[in-house]
C-alpha cells in the first residue's frame, strides 16, 4: 500500500470520527506512513496530540479542538477507576475557580504512568480507596479541593459550599461513596469533608469520617471553616 493510499485512508476514517482516541496501530499501511498521516492531521488541526503514539479527535469551535474529557482521558492513559481532576484542574472543574491551568492535572490512584505528553499526573497511591468506591472525576476533584482548599477555591466559601451541596443533592457526587473512601485520605483531607458535611446538615455522614489524630490540625480546620 502506498504511502498516498495510507494518508488517505487514515484521513477518510478520522474525518469520519468524533469524540475518540486514535493510535497509529488502528490503521493499515506501514508506521512510518500512518505515523506521518497523523501527524499531517494534527498541522491541520483535525485530532490533538495527546502524547507519542495517541490522538484525540474531538469537537472544534473558534477556540480550537476542545481536549478529551477527564475520565475517558485517565483512562486511556491509567485504565482504572477514582482518577480525577487535581489542582487547579478540579477547582475549574467544580466550578469554585476560573483559573485555567496550563496543562490538565489528573490525580491517580497508584504510581503516575510514565510519559503522559501535555497532561500531568500526580500520584496519589495511598489513596486506594478512590479505586475500590470507584469514584467519578467530580468525587476525586472535591477530595483534591479539600488538598489545598484556601489556595484553590476563589468565590466565597458559602458559595462553594452551596455549589457542592448542589452536586450531592442532584447525584453528581455520591456522600456514601466519599464517606467510604476517605478511609484512605490525609487527615486534612479527611477533616475537611468532615466539615463540609456538618455544614450541609449531614451530621451522621460526618460521624462515619474518622477525624485526624492530631488536634492542633483540627483546630486549624474548624477555625478555617468558621471564618
Amino acid at each position: 500500500m502506498s504511502e498516498t493510499s495510507v494518508a488517505t485512508k487514515v484521513r477518510r476514517r478520522v474525518l469520519a470520527s468524533l469524540e475518540r482516541f486514535w493510535r497509529p496501530d488502528d490503521f493499515e499501511g506501514s508506521s512510518e506512513a500512518v505515523t506521518k498521516a497523523l501527524s499531517r492531521l494534527v498541522a491541520s488541526g483535525d485530532i490533538r496530540r495527546v502524547r507519542r503514539g495517541l490522538y484525540w479527535r474531538g469537537a472544534t469551535s473558534r477556540l480550537g479542538m476542545a481536549p478529551p474529557p477527564v475520565d475517558r482521558l485517565a483512562d486511556e492513559l491509567v485504565g482504572m477507576p477514582g482518577c480525577g481532576p487535581a489542582g487547579w484542574s478540579a477547582a475549574l472543574a467544580l466550578g469554585l475557580s476560573t483559573q485555567v491551568p496550563r496543562y490538565d492535572t489528573i490525580a491517580v490512584p497508584s504510581r503516575a504512568p510514565s510519559n503522559p505528553g501535555s497532561v500531568h499526573l500526580v500520584s496519589r497511591a495511598a489513596s486506594t480507596r478512590r479505586r475500590d468506591e470507584r469514584l467519578r472525576p467530580s468525587e476525586v476533584a472535591i477530595f483534591e479541593v479539600f488538598r489545598d482548599w484556601d489556595a484553590l477555591v476563589e468565590i466565597p466559601k458559602a458559595d462553594a459550599v452551596d455549589r457542592i451541596k448542589n452536586f450531592a443533592e442532584t447525584g453528581v457526587i455520591r456522600i456514601d461513596r466519599l464517606v467510604r473512601a476517605s478511609a484512605s485520605e490525609p487527615p486534612r483531607v479527611r477533616e475537611q469533608l468532615r466539615h463540609f458535611l456538618g455544614a450541609i446538615g449531614r451530621a451522621d455522614d460526618a460521624e462515619a469520617v474518622r477525624p485526624a489524630r492530631s488536634e492542633s490540625l483540627r483546630r486549624d480546620v474548624a477555625m478555617a471553616a468558621s471564618a
